[in-house]
């Protein structure tokens, strides 16, 4: 499956935080925002914007003395099988978190084998997620979620998957003209959200991010009552600068 997406900036943020991590837990004694600088190259705005979104995801701790040492979030990550259950964890506390300061739900998906994969969802009883009224896999064209992931893929692996899975009238507002819709596909960028107005189901918006490191296709996603919608682009700029946290428990 050919790609057409290019590094976003929560990317760029995840690598940074990376060579800050892998910087520290090298140094068991700890390590001082200076050396961190000099280390990984990184300015220091930029530095301490990271320092602290490692903090608050608990990989990073700060002694008495100012340095910094790797935390109990990076000291879970154990046995493979302790890893796996420890990075489900983070993941859906990032996600729980995400939902909270959005008042929105949030899902994460990825694209494949070919398909459409909602693999996490942070919703509550306050907060509840979409209703999945039709399938996710075979309603691309017109999710948020679908739309995000398909723009990732290059024109060819498109048109396999709108082949498979027709695009059908979900809504009044749903695109089912493959050419308009290729053509939408083809204009979006991965600096901006992705919005969905009612094209899925009546009474929903949502907006998603790509979240995409090397080969995986991925994004980062969330809805709301159509009656906040005067929200969905706050929330969707919110949710974009949110994905650093999302893409660093992807790359651990």
């Amino acid at each position: 499956m050919a790609l057409k997406h290019e590094p976003t900036a929560p990317y760029h943020s995840a690598q940074d935080a990376l060579r800050v991590l892998e910087t520290v837990a090298r140094r068991s004694a700890g390590v001082t925002d200076v050396e961190l600088a000099r280390q990984t190259g990184l300015g220091r705005e930029r530095l301490t914007s990271l320092l602290r979104m490692l903090r608050r995801e608990g990989y990073i701790e700060q002694i008495t003395d100012g340095a910094y040492v790797t935390g109990e979030a990076l000291s879970r990550l154990g046995s493979a099988h302790e890893r796996d259950l420890a990075l489900r964890d983070k993941l859906q506390h990032t996600l729980d978190r995400l939902r909270d300061s959005l008042g929105a739900a949030v899902y994460i998906s990825r694209y494949v084998d070919g398909e459409i994969n909602v693999t996490g969802c942070a919703e509550s009883a306050t907060i509840p997620a979409v209703h999945e009224w039709v399938d996710f896999r075979s309603s691309g064209h017109a999710s948020a979620i679908g739309k995000a992931l398909l723009g990732q893929l290059d024109l060819n692996a498109r048109r396999d998957h709108l082949s498979r899975h027709r695009p059908a009238r979900l809504t009044s507002r749903t695109i089912t003209n493959e050419r308009v819709l290729l053509s939408k596909l083809d204009a979006q960028t991965p600096t901006v959200p992705v919005l969905d107005l009612q094209e899925y189901a009546v009474g929903t918006v949502c907006a998603a991010v790509p979240i995409t490191a090397g080969s995986s296709v991925g994004c980062l996603a969330l809805s709301l009552p159509v009656e906040h919608a005067h929200r969905l682009k706050q929330a969707a700029d919110t949710l974009n600068r949110g994905a650093a946290p999302v893409l660093l428990s992807l790359a651990l």
